[in-house]
């Protein structure tokens, strides 16, 4: 350890060399405004493409089990897997206090590019498939915590939230990207892995970009509090002096605290509503209201415009008025709100696209007014216990998150049953039904009962008689028209009655159903957000912006101080 000491006082002053700085990216001053803002921007670039990447399978989902015949359930398991191995590359992400920041992002964003351009791709089947998302889903746990601390090195305090209101623009505008790529370019195209390909090329200009320019702060600098940009020449002042080894030591100790653990568990949770959205809006609007995949997507752009553009204004708001709690609180109730007013409309067929359009939207900025906020409060929190130790509460966050998305993948097939046959069958009975208009209406008319004996004995005369007597009471015609009816669903081909047979009551069953059962779903994630508020009560920050600005005037006058006392002693 006493090693990783020397290398960093010895460490010569400015940037490293292009060729050098492809491994050693560490700088020994802080940087001024317009290299700190091109790193900042490279980290949020790395973490928008890194989100394209990931989230790219959500907008081709139904496509992406048919190919691979996949269940459902083995579909949403995909997503189990791929978040609890996230979730554990959080953790050891975690040793990025150590390691540094600026490798694992530039390196990790190569591989999950070549992933994405090469490998998923080419999946010689499911199991292949699982396992390359895995990859993928393992390297962005660890750049889940590396982008962040990096925005945290980057940023003072009282910028944070806007510093943090841009990071978070990864999930977001990469969420947009999907959902505007594929919106434009999945009826123009017939090989879906072309959605993947797009994204892998993305991420390979992003690689070359973080790997050739990328740096971060050595560790002396970025173990420090830094409350606003005059702190520069204190917190370059005091580097000489700083024990790194002293200040990392018991990392996990120093971080499992209620307002570290109990914070990042309510914001896990309160964001419910937001996997939900990434992981399952296709789906849940192809299957309930019959949007078609371009169009489910293209409510996705406007959800995620509306959060990226909330995002940076809140951001820039809370650093102007320099509190966060008031706006997390704020957000919260506004989420509360429009995430009830969205599920009264689960179960109304007559809901239009743009009555979705309006509901999203609204939501989405509420979200954002939530979560900028909060990600500048929590490295705050992380900071009052120790400034060296980011990327370890960090990784408590990237680890609790990871596993609550995982549990929520979980939740939704059991809770949301409808999903299974709609999903796995709908498109199937739906062909049929298209097909076979007049026939598919006649077997509904027709009791299931009576429909069974019929298919093992179509002969049964009592059968014949009864299903005719329905069929005719059903849409009153004589009794001979609807034994003609009758007669054509007998000569359906063998495949179509087959897949009415298998599917054609469970598919019907769960169109009922599903608007329904997805209501109590959303009723779960309003009680995730509920419970999120009182958690911000642990977390560190004024409530008064009058308080803000005394404890702002009284860091400024304690940094002459101490900076004079400096200088004088030097």
């Amino acid at each position: 350890m006493a090693g990783t000491h020397q290398a960093v006082a010895t460490h010569p002053a400015g940037n490293p060399s292009l060729l050098r700085g492809l491994w050693d990216r560490r700088i020994e001053r802080y940087p001024d405004t317009a290299p700190r803002t091109f790193y900042l921007a490279i980290v949020v670039l790395a973490t928008i493409v890194l989100y394209y990447e990931l989230y790219v399978q959500g907008a081709i989902a139904p496509t992406i089990m048919r190919h691979y015949g996949m269940s459902f359930t083995f579909f949403v398991y995909i997503s189990v897997v791929g978040n609890i191995v996230g979730a554990f590359a959080s953790l050891l992400a975690g040793l990025a206090d150590r390691w540094g920041r600026a490798n694992l992002v530039a390196y990790g964003l190569g591989v999950v590019a070549f992933l994405l351009w090469f490998g998923l791709p080419n999946a010689p089947g499911k199991d292949g498939y699982l396992g390359l998302l895995a990859a993928v889903s393992f390297v962005e746990g660890i750049i889940l915590v590396a982008t962040p601390a990096l925005v945290r090195d980057y940023s003072p305090q009282l910028g944070r939230a806007s510093a943090m209101g841009f990071w978070t623009l990864g999930p977001v505008i990469g969420s947009l990207i999907v959902a505007e790529v594929s919106s434009h370019t999945l009826s123009q195209t017939a090989d879906f892995n072309d959605q993947f390909r797009y994204a892998g090329w993305a991420g390979m200009i992003v690689f070359v970009l973080a790997l050739l320019f990328l740096r971060e702060l050595s560790p002396r600098l970025r173990d420090q509090l830094m409350v606003s940009m005059r702190d520069r020449a204190l917190i370059e002042a005091r580097a000489q002096g700083i024990d790194v080894e002293a200040s990392l030591q018991h990392p996990w100790r120093q971080m499992l605290h209620l307002d570290v653990v109990g914070s990042a568990f309510a914001i896990s949770i309160f964001l419910m509503i937001y996997y939900t959205m990434v992981g399952f809006s296709v789906i849940y609007f192809t299957t309930v209201f019959g949007f078609s995949q371009s169009q489910a997507n293209g409510l996705g752009n406007w959800l995620w415009a509306f959060d990226a553009g909330a995002l940076i204004v809140v951001g820039l708001l809370s650093d102007w008025i320099k509190v966060r709690k008031p706006f997390m609180v704020f957000g919260a109730l506004g989420s509360i709100a429009m995430t009830i007013y969205f599920l009264m409309h689960a179960t109304r067929p007559s809901t239009s696209y743009y009555d979705f359009v309006f509901m999203l939207s609204l939501l989405a900025v509420f979200l954002a007014i939530t979560y900028a906020p909060w990600m500048a409060s929590f490295t705050e929190t992380v900071e009052r216990r120790n400034p060296a130790l980011t990327a370890t509460g960090l990784a408590v966050w990237g680890w609790i998150i990871r596993v609550i998305v995982a549990l929520s993948a979980v939740a939704i097939p059991l809770l949301v049953t409808s999903v299974t046959p709609l999903v796995e069958h709908g498109a199937d009975v739906a062909a049929v039904q298209a097909k076979y208009p007049q026939q598919v209406k006649t077997i509904g008319e027709v009791d299931p009962a009576t429909l069974g004996i019929l298919q093992t004995n179509p002969t049964d005369q009592s059968a014949v008689t009864k299903a005719v007597g329905e069929i005719a009471k059903a849409e009153g015609i004589a009794p001979t028209e609807a034994l003609q009816r009758l007669v054509a669903v007998g000569q359906l081909p063998a495949n179509a009655k087959e897949t009415l047979a298998k599917y054609g009551t469970k598919v019907a069953t769960a169109a009922m159903d599903a608007p329904h059962e997805w209501q109590k779903w959303f009723w779960v994630c309003v009680g995730c957000e509920v419970a999120f508020i009182p958690f911000v009560f642990v977390m560190t920050g004024r409530w008064s912006p009058r308080r803000a600005r005394e404890d702002a005037q009284q860091h400024e006058e304690m940094v002459q101080r101490e900076l004079a006392a400096l200088t004088s002693g030097s």
